[in-house]
């Protein structure tokens, strides 16, 4: 059997290649521009999201007063991504201990551990989705109803959600991988992405509009200049841009693999992005480094919490 060198492998129709950007042609298609992502690099990339987000569980779980409910989505942001990177470092060191012969394993092992791994990285990627909406959610209800926020998002509440994206998404992907090759199965999970995309272009939109008017309205309350609220503007629309940006960026390419399997499995030009692959898995690992950057780290309470464990470790 041959060895799977990459998560999700029996989604890869791209031959193990060298680490390098070059152009390939087809014999009987366009040239394509393959950017081949070397071993060490996913084991890299792997890593520092690993001990990035386990730091920010480890931050939110030893501090008692980040136990809030946005909290709670944010901590279960970080532990999706937490198990993206994982599942990465494990299957990448494995299939790179079975090449160099240094781990005998019998082929239907490897592949039930292929199997397992992928189920993994599925079920981690669905939840990441999945709280990242939940956090949109969270800060729209907080901004829109910002009186009854504490009663219509409690803590049991949130718990009862997150125990909900679980399960979902480990049932999401044990269908994947068992019917991996039916388009509905695919077309589905393209959906959910784009629903997802929708609401939080949705919720952010509007939560950017809310503040510009209350920015105004502050501004003509102590006759401030017109330059200091088009100022706020600018960085609400640079904040903005940076949160869909980055997920789209990185979770786009993916889904658009997806898509084009459905749509073109045999065409040329759709072969040229098939065999790009480990790039998207790369760039979804790269959105699990920035996550922390985006919906943790910009908490002071959080990084003083996050000093202080990291003192005590030293």
């Amino acid at each position: 059997m041959p060895v799977q060198r990459r998560l999700l492998g029996s989604l890869n129709s791209t031959p193990t290649a060298t680490p390098q950007l070059r152009l390939a042609t087809n014999q009987t298609g366009p040239q394509c521009l393959l950017v081949s992502i070397p071993d060490g690099l996913f084991l890299g990339l792997g890593l520092v999201s690993l001990v990035e987000n386990m730091l920010v569980v480890v931050a939110i779980a030893k501090n008692r007063n980040l136990h809030s409910p946005m909290y709670c989505f944010i901590c279960c942001l970080a532990l999706s991504d937490l198990l993206v990177s994982t599942s990465n470092v494990l299957e990448t060191a494995i299939f790179l201990l079975l090449e160099v012969g240094a781990l005998a394993t019998p082929a239907a092992v490897v592949q039930q551990l292929d199997n397992v791994m992928d189920v993994l990285t599925c079920g981690s990627m669905v939840s990441s989705l999945c709280f990242l909406g939940a956090i949109a959610v969270d800060r729209y209800i907080s901004i829109f109803y910002a009186l009854r926020y504490h009663s219509i998002v409690t803590l049991p509440r949130a718990r009862g959600a997150i125990v909900a994206i679980w399960a979902a998404s480990i049932l999401s992907s044990i269908l994947f991988i068992t019917y991996y090759n039916h388009a509905a199965v695919l077309l589905c999970l393209v959906t959910f992405f784009l629903a997802m995309l929708a609401l939080m272009a949705a919720l952010y939109i509007h939560m950017l509009a809310r503040a510009c008017q209350h920015a105004q309205g502050i501004a003509q309350l102590h006759k401030m200049q017109r330059p200091v609220h088009q100022g706020f503007r600018l960085k609400g629309a640079v904040t903005l841009t940076t949160l869909l940006g980055v997920f789209f960026l990185c979770w786009g390419p993916f889904f658009l693999h997806l898509t084009l399997i459905v749509l073109c499995p045999q065409h040329p030009a759709c072969s040229c992005v098939f065999k790009n692959f480990n790039l998207f898995l790369a760039l979804i690992i790269c959105n699990s480094i920035v996550d922390p950057l985006i919906y943790a780290f910009r908490s002071r309470e959080l990084r003083l919490t996050l000093k202080e464990v990291l003192l005590c470790s030293w």
